[in-house]
């Protein structure tokens, strides 16, 4: 395996294990015919992509055409190719019926949602489905592994899920127990191999363990998506420092997924540097699920907003606002 090295990407500094410049923009999800790369101020052909080797301290411009207008104000976010602009995940599931669900998802601007992989109802297919309600064409679909427990289960689900509607980018979680719904990491990574090696892209639910989160990148996740508390607790985040590890030393996306209470605990989430949340229980069994779906748009794009900003520093005491000096 490449040693990492470290390189500076469009004035980032990046650490990358990427042999090639072709390997280093598959990494960040866009494909080597689609952009131009500036390799240490110099124009690199695009089809010598592949061959070029990366070294310690290159310096790198890459870029891709955009449509006109958006400007300073665009804040997409992109994980495995796939770009959105909302940055809350929304799911499905507690709901009072998929008519509640769809009005919710559309109250939170969600584009995407997860989705569990159930049997069909062959005693009754007459029965109302997702589908009829929030239309897969429209908001993107993200089958999950939901109630899975050993990595051999949830490759079967996702095989089966691909095979109905095509999906490849998927969620994917192996659970240890049912007391704590804490994910099963051995389980989680080998499933993640297997699903990698065949063409998934797996965004994988995980403890938030920034060593068992680079294990996940290298096993071949998309995004790594820590638990903020144990699944349907609404707690909030426990654990804001290893969090912001885990974003610190990820080249993939990381979205806090589950724990999730209120509005505030999204906030902390995007303000920690993370490029989105998800969230279920949260919005689905609040009194007005609606309501709370619009707040939650609300602190999701206010927490990113204060990421970007840059808070204060803390201090230990006391700093007047107005010079003491001169008073009356």
């Amino acid at each position: 395996m490449t040693q990492p090295k470290s390189l500076i990407v469009n004035g980032e500094p990046r650490r990358t294990p990427a042999a090639s410049i072709a390997d280093l923009v598959r990494e960040l999800g866009l494909k080597p015919e689609k952009v131009a790369v500036e390799y240490n101020g110099e124009i690199a052909p695009r089809s010598t992509l592949e061959d070029v080797a990366l070294a310690e301290g290159d310096k790198l411009e890459i870029v891709h055409f955009v449509g006109g207008g958006s400007g300073a104000g665009d804040d997409s976010w992109e994980v495995a190719g796939h770009r959105f602009n909302s940055r809350l995940i929304v799911g499905t599931g507690k709901y009072k019926d998929f008519a509640q669900n769809a009005a919710a998802v559309d109250a939170a601007g969600a584009e995407i949602v997860t989705v569990a992989v159930r049997r069909v109802n062959i005693s009754d297919p007459s029965q109302p489905v997702l589908m009829d309600h929030i239309d897969p064409k429209k908001v993107t679909y993200l089958p999950n592994t939901a109630g899975c427990f050993t990595a051999d289960d949830a490759i079967r689900t996702l095989r089966l899920a691909r095979e109905a509607g095509g999906w490849d980018l998927v969620k994917l979680e192996v659970l240890g127990e049912a007391k704590t719904l804490y994910p099963n990491m051995v389980e989680t990574i080998r499933a993640c191999e297997v699903l990698a090696k065949e063409g998934f892209k797996p965004m994988v639910y995980c403890t938030d363990d920034p060593i068992a989160a680079q294990q996940l990148e290298d096993a071949g996740a998309v995004a790594i998506m820590p638990l903020g508390a144990p699944i349907g607790s609404g707690l909030g985040i426990q654990n804001r420092v290893t969090i912001r590890l885990i974003v610190e030393g990820a080249n993939v996306p990381v979205l806090v997924d589950a724990g999730v209470g209120t509005a505030s605990d999204a906030a902390v989430a995007m303000e920690l540097g993370c490029d989105g949340v998800l969230m279920n229980t949260a919005i689905a069994e609040a009194k007005d699920p609606i309501r709370m779906a619009r707040a939650m748009k609300l602190a999701v794009e206010a927490g990113r907003e204060a990421y970007l900003a840059g808070r204060m520093g803390r201090r230990k005491y006391a700093d007047p606002s107005s010079p003491l000096a001169g008073l009356i």
